[in-house]
């Protein structure tokens, strides 16, 4: 079975190489054909890398530790849900996840846009070919998933923090979102080299682009609730140079879906989107280097290996791939529409994608800066928590303004005296709030304090742009008030879920927030003990032990009411895992949807006369930053869904138009 997964993998490098190569002569001579050849191949490619997969899944599936890599991320009596899961447990398994969901993504793309391809972007292939060929050298020749050894008698075991339901998602989401940035960077490139810089590329590549920025957020915040309760330190997010590398292609494709809605609508920011386009592509691949090259401190990172260099190798050669391309048709992405006025929607964007880009390459430089720092000075100096929570403010406050004021902001250009008009409304509702907030005591955090009145505004914002929508639909001839919301929901999908997005990014930005507000309490606890926080008051019961499928549990067990009222028993502690040598927190939650609020406990200390020292915390707020995952996917999805104007643009996108020479 190892020969059948090696030879899946030679097989899928060769069908690789010859899309790139052969789609690259046939995309520069014109040959229809070979066209035709280059795109089958990389289907052969995709269907090649799944046989490859099935042979990986298969051996974990029997426990076949003559596989090294099943050997090394598996056991007999791992559960057997993370049997599967430990496929991309480790280095070798994750990268060929990448190159199947690679292959996958690219395939169907290719074929829903073949008369595009065929026609007008015929280098395309050859790109998403290139790109799956770098995958597949490395996966044969430097990080193969199917090298032999002696089996032992039992594997080493899957890292305890990987044995939780968030990690049979979130790395496959996050996966999506890498490779799916691959898709609209692919339609980019073969559009500046086919010398077709209009807005069909952006049409045809749309949904992808909402895929894959999807998937990155909702699996980061995916990531931040298995934080949250695995890691156990009381927080979700703690600007972990890993964590970053998945934030940073979110912001830039942010702002690249913020910024291909001028070009459609005015012809306008073509350069800024193909740089857009290129820096989130850039971002993920650099993302997927920090996580597999060990060259930075992470609880999410691999170990040490061999593949780094290659890696950062193939970030500099696609950096200066798109950097020459965009030089090279510069003339052509020269925008002949002006901006009219600094007071216009127009404008609410171009001042967004600077807000967005500044903030990534201010995480990017973050991240790297121990980097350099060893490079140059011999020395590493880490960036901690309080250089990005700093730039969170100075970029975050001003784009969270930014979501309520861009809605309200006309085309071409505004009067003052009509935004003016426009902005009453939410301000007067913030300004109304901060006071009742200043009232309420919360005044002591300044940054906090202005978090939730500038998310008022935006909030104050959206329901007036729904509100007057549906008068607007109302008044044209809908028999009922859900008659005319639906009718207008259902003519701008986009626009519509855009701004549901926007209130997950308030509810979100609320619950960060919150954090500002916490309590924390450390106390050591003998059985009939008890101790209070905000209200709490919890009664230590005692401590018990249990064995489960594969590890040792140890818990302390207590009581929790809340004033008067009984909440319930809650348990908190530690589990050791002897096959794979470590010990995980296991921590206990309750919350209070009430209040809004958690109650975190960790188990920090057994010992041996039954006593506990317990970390406790109340988190305000934090169930917020949950909810706004849901009401992020639900806004994504209305936007992923086609509206009757968009299915139209679809039937045109395939109409010759004159290529560069």
């Amino acid at each position: 079975m190892a020969d059948l997964g090696r030879a899946a993998l030679l097989l899928a490098l060769g069908l690789a190489l010859y899309a790139a190569i052969a789609g690259s002569f046939a995309a520069h001579r014109g040959r229809r054909r070979l066209h035709e050849s280059a795109r089958n191949a990389l289907l052969g490619t995709f269907a090649a890398t799944a046989v490859a997969a099935l042979v990986l899944l298969n051996a974990f599936r029997t426990r076949d530790f003559s596989f090294t890599y099943v050997a090394d991320h598996s056991s007999r009596k791992l559960p057997f849900p993370y049997s599967f899961t430990a496929f991309w447990g480790g280095q070798e398994g994750s990268l060929l996840l990448w190159l199947l969901v690679l292959t996958g993504l690219g395939s169907v793309a290719v074929l829903l846009n073949k008369a595009l391809i065929r026609q007008l972007l015929p280098w395309t292939v050859p790109v998403l070919g290139g790109v799956a060929a770098f995958f597949a050298i490395v996966l044969t020749f430097v990080a193969s998933p199917f090298a032999r050894a002696v089996a032992p008698a039992d594997g080493s075991g899957l890292t305890p923090s990987l044995q939780n339901p968030y990690m049979m998602i979130h790395p496959p989401l996050l996966y999506l979102g890498y490779v799916g940035m691959t898709i609209p960077f692919a339609f980019a490139a073969g559009a500046l080299l086919s010398g077709r810089t209009d807005e069909r590329w952006i049409v045809a590549t749309r949904r992808w682009t909402l895929l894959a920025w999807t998937a990155l957020g909702i699996g980061i915040l995916l990531g931040a609730k298995w934080a949250y309760e695995e890691v156990g330190w009381g927080g979700y997010y703690g600007w972990d140079p890993v964590e970053n590398a998945a934030l940073m292609p979110w912001l830039a494709s942010t702002a690249f879906l913020h910024s291909v809605m001028v070009q459609e609508k005015k012809n306008m920011l073509r350069v800024w989107n193909a740089v857009l386009v290129s820096l989130a592509f850039c971002l993920s691949l650099f993302g997927t280097f920090l996580t597999r090259s060990g060259v930075l401190s992470s609880i999410h990172s691999f170990a040490q290996s061999s593949i780094g260099p290659w890696f950062l190798g193939f970030i500099c050669v696609a950096a200066a791939f798109s950097t020459a391309l965009i030089f090279w048709r510069l003339p052509l992405l020269r925008a002949r529409t002006r901006l009219e006025s600094l007071a216009s929607r127009e404008a609410a964007f171009l001042y967004n994608n600077l807000l967005l880009v500044a903030f990534a390459l201010t995480v990017l430089w973050g991240v790297a800066f121990p980097l350099l720092s060893e490079a140059v000075r011999g020395e590493r100096i880490t960036v901690g928590p309080p250089y990005f929570d700093f730039f969170l403010r100075v970029f975050g406050l001003p784009l969270l303004l930014l979501m309520g004021i861009g809605p309200l902001v006309a085309w071409r250009r505004s009067s003052l005296r009509a935004l003016g008009a426009s902005l009453l409304w939410p301000a007067v509702v913030a300004v109304v709030a901060g006071a009742g907030l200043i009232a309420l005591g919360a005044g002591s955090n300044l940054g906090g304090l202005v978090a939730y009145t500038f998310s008022v505004f935006v909030l104050a914002a959206i329901v007036l742009e729904f509100t007057r929508g549906t008068r607007a639909r109302k008044a044209l001839g809908e028999r009922t008030w859900f008659g005319a919301f639906s009718s207008l929901v259902g003519r701008n999908r986009r626009r519509y879920g855009g701004y549901v997005v926007h209130a997950a990014i308030v509810l979100l930005a609320v619950g960060v927030a919150g954090g500002a507000y916490g309590a924390t309490k450390v106390q050591h606890l003998k059985p009939g003990d008890s101790m209070t926080i905000r209200g709490y008051r919890l009664d230590y019961l005692g401590a018990v032990e249990r064995k489960g499928p594969n590890d040792l549990e140890e818990r302390a067990r207590l009581a929790v009411s809340h004033g008067n009222e009984r909440v319930g028993t809650i348990m908190a502690g530690k589990n050791q895992y002897p096959a794979e040598g470590q010990v995980s927190n296991e921590v206990a939650i309750h919350t209070d949807w009430l209040r809004a609020q958690d109650l975190f406990v960790i188990g920090d200390q057994f010992n041996k006369d039954g006593s506990v020292v317990l970390k406790v915390l109340v988190n305000p707020l934090v169930p917020l930053v949950w909810l706004a995952g849901l009401v992020f996917l639900f806004g994504a999805l209305i936007a992923m869904w086609p509206d009757a104007r968009e299915q139209r643009r679809l039937a045109r996108r395939t109409e010759p138009i004159p290529a560069a020479t």
